[in-house]
């Protein structure tokens, strides 16, 4: 199988390619998308096929599929950036690609999405059958768009094999993700909490995805077992926890909080790192 992963130099695909190299059966190849070629070259000497060119080129496209048989699609602009922006990557781009990736023959794509697409609680875990209820202090373009590229890509109707995994809020292996957590805790109330996954356990996620057998269609949270709360987040980063943090209020205590019972139970996946307390006594925060 040749696998083509975009978004391979932000902070998940980086991180992914390597564990999908290392991991890939005999036979199995891996191909990234890159706009600056240069920045693949640590990718390149652990045996990726690199291509290089824009995901919203049409015709850098065609060429990184030609001989493709999946694709993962990491690519995203996260919070912070325009909407129209997060709006073309996110949603225009990535269902571009899907459309491509089917009119090449690719059999089976892998969308990398977030568990942030929910919306607001339901007074539970989050399964992967809820609908979208827009809403709480983190929706914007970002959830917005991620949803929509969802329901575009499951909606494509050439037969290409699609499926959908929804991150928790990534951190490890130095990602600056936990400190920039800080921007948004800073403000909580001290009980609000942030469901978190392991760059170990979302590429363990994502190859699960990427290679079982019968999960077409499939929408999966990909999650570890322990959400964090805002004081364990001052913690974590070292940071003094202001007394006003005590006097506010969580306004929506199940925004964002996921049940992996669907890839546990389907595709097999445990957590390496149930909690970031397992992580930090490893020394892979």
């Amino acid at each position: 199988m040749l696998t083509l992963v975009t978004g391979t130099t932000g902070q998940v695909g980086r991180r992914f390619v390597p564990r999908l190299l290392s991991q890939a059966p005999p036979g199995d190849h891996v191909r990234v998308l890159v706009r600056d070629e240069a920045r693949a070259a640590a990718l390149a000497d652990l045996g990726a096929q690199v291509a290089v060119g824009d995901l919203r080129d049409a015709e850098a496209l065609g060429k990184a599929l030609a001989g493709v048989d999946a694709v993962v699609n990491i690519a995203a602009a996260f919070r912070g950036v325009p909407d129209e922006e997060a709006r073309a990557v996110n949603r225009d781009a990535a269902l571009e690609l899907g459309r491509a990736a089917e009119t090449s023959g690719v059999r089976r794509f892998v969308q990398v999405s977030t568990n942030v697409v929910y919306g607001t609680g339901r007074g539970r875990p989050h399964t992967e059958d809820d609908p979208t209820v827009p809403g709480g202090e983190m929706w914007g373009a970002y959830a917005e768009s991620k949803g929509e590229a969802e329901r575009g890509l499951l909606a494509l109707e050439g037969g290409m094999d699609v499926r959908i995994g929804r991150l928790a809020f990534v951190y490890g292996e130095g990602d600056p993700h936990l400190a920039d957590s800080m921007r948004w805790a800073a403000h909580w109330a001290a009980t609000q909490r942030l469901q978190m996954v392991h760059h170990a356990d979302v590429a363990q996620g994502l190859r699960r995805l990427l290679y079982a057998p019968g999960a077409a269609g499939g929408i999966y949270n990909i999650a570890d077992d322990a959400p964090v709360t805002t004081v364990d987040l001052h913690q974590l980063n070292g940071v003094d926890i202001p007394p006003a943090l005590y006097e506010r209020t969580d306004p929506d205590p199940w925004f964002g909080i996921v049940s992996t019972a669907r890839i546990r139970r389907e595709l097999g996946y445990r957590p390496l790192y149930p909690s970031v307390w397992n992580a930090q006594d490893a020394g892979a925060l």
